[in-house]
C-alpha cells in the first residue's frame, strides 16, 4: 500500500482522529507514514485538511495537486472544495452531510446544489456514503468519521483485522466498541 490521502472536513468532525488512525495502521503493516494536519478555524467550523503520506519511505508530509490517491472527506462541499488534489482515477469519498459554512449561513451565497455533478468534471471515481444516517442509528454522531474509514478500508480491500488494531490504538478504551461498530457498518456499504 502506497497511498497519498487527504483527509478533509470542517471543524469538530474528526479529521484529526480519522489521521491517527491511518498512521496506525501504516505502522501495523510496515509501512511509512507522515502526516501534515492544517486546522484552519477548525473550532469554529471552518476547513480543516489533513495529508497522509504512506509509503515505504516519505520524505515530505505534503501532498500537492492531481496527487492524491484517495480523498476522504466527510463534508460535501469540502469534497468538492479539495478536488483539485485527486490525481486522474482517484477515489474520492465523501459523506452525503451538508454543514453550511458562515457565508451560507449569513445568506452572502448559496451552498451549491450541483456538488456531484461538479466532482464529475474531475477524472476521479466518486463515491458517497450517508456515514451521518449510520452513526444516528448507532446513537453516537461522532462516529461518523469511522464509518467513512470503514468504508474507505472495504472499498481498497484493506486488512481489515490491522484497521480494527489501529482504531484500538487511537481511541480510549471507553469508546473503542462503538467505533469498531462504527466501522463495520461503514464497511458494509461498499
Amino acid at each position: 500500500m502506497n497511498m497519498n490521502i487527504l483527509i478533509v472536513g470542517v471543524g469538530g468532525q474528526g479529521t484529526l482522529l480519522a489521521s491517527k488512525i491511518l498512521g496506525n495502521y501504516a505502522c501495523l503493516i510496515n509501512k511509512d507514514c507522515k502526516l501534515s494536519e492544517v486546522h484552519g478555524m477548525a473550532q469554529r467550523g471552518g476547513s480543516v485538511v489533513t495529508y497522509v503520506r504512506i509509503c515505504d519511505k516519505v520524505y515530505s508530509p505534503l501532498i500537492e495537486k492531481k496527487n492524491a490517491d484517495v480523498i476522504l472527506s466527510f463534508e460535501e462541499l469540502e469534497a468538492l472544495r479539495w478536488a483539485e488534489y485527486a490525481k486522474d482515477g482517484a477515489a474520492i469519498i465523501t459523506n452525503k452531510q451538508q454543514l453550511y459554512p458562515m457565508p451560507v449561513i449569513t445568506g452572502k451565497v448559496e451552498y451549491p446544489d450541483d456538488i456531484y455533478e461538479r466532482l464529475g468534471a474531475y477524472n476521479a471515481k466518486i463515491y458517497s456514503i450517508d456515514a451521518l444516517e449510520i452513526a444516528k442509528k448507532l446513537n453516537d454522531l461522532r462516529v461518523v468519521n469511522v464509518v467513512v474509514l470503514g468504508f474507505f478500508a472495504a472499498l481498497l480491500k484493506l486488512d481489515k483485522e490491522k484497521f480494527k488494531e489501529a482504531i484500538k490504538n487511537s481511541v480510549s478504551a471507553s469508546t473503542f466498541e462503538i467505533n469498531l461498530k462504527a466501522f463495520e457498518e461503514g464497511a458494509k456499504n461498499v
